[in-house]
């Protein structure tokens, strides 16, 4: 995994006013919220697979939304078959999304919530929190149980 490391002050530090330099951390913009929670010990090596095998399908699936137009579609009328009719899926991609929606089933209700928001969105576990009302460290604990589910689903090892 490419790293991309800054420095960045620590908010709410109370030091920008004093003479003193204010306290700064380093982060890895690169790294995800479940690739973190891995690399400090809070997930196992199978439910990190999960996850990734989960984001994998998500973006597979091309379920993110587009930012940009899409340009893999020849103009119409270059070749044969001309363009692929808008919002066409490949197979590969509809392989995808099933797999997507049946590990998310599979995880169940009231799990599925924090899974998405940390695996798929790209949200930080005390952000998924606050953003669902739960209690701060609940996050962790559901997305261990939401992520064994998923690798059962997967049948990871």
């Amino acid at each position: 995994m490419k790293q991309v490391i800054v420095e960045r002050p620590v908010p709410g530090d109370g030091n920008e006013a004093r003479t003193r330099k204010a306290r700064s951390v380093r982060v890895n913009l690169a790294e995800s919220p479940l690739g973190w929670l891995h690399a400090h010990g809070r997930l196992t090596d199978r439910q990190f697979a999960a996850g990734e095998a989960l984001r994998h399908d998500y973006e597979r699936a091309s379920l993110p939304q587009r930012t940009t137009m899409l340009w893999d579609a020849p103009p119409a009328g270059k070749t044969r078959r001309g363009a692929r009719p808008a919002g066409g899926m490949t197979i590969s991609q509809i392989d995808a999304r099933r797999r997507f929606h049946a590990a998310i089933d599979a995880a169940g209700p009231g799990l599925s919530d924090i899974l998405w928001r940390v695996v798929c969105a790209g949200e930080a576990v005390p952000a998924a929190e606050k953003g669902l009302g739960w209690p701060a460290r609940a996050g962790k604990l559901v997305l261990a149980f939401a992520l064994d589910r998923v690798a059962d689903y997967y049948r990871i090892d």
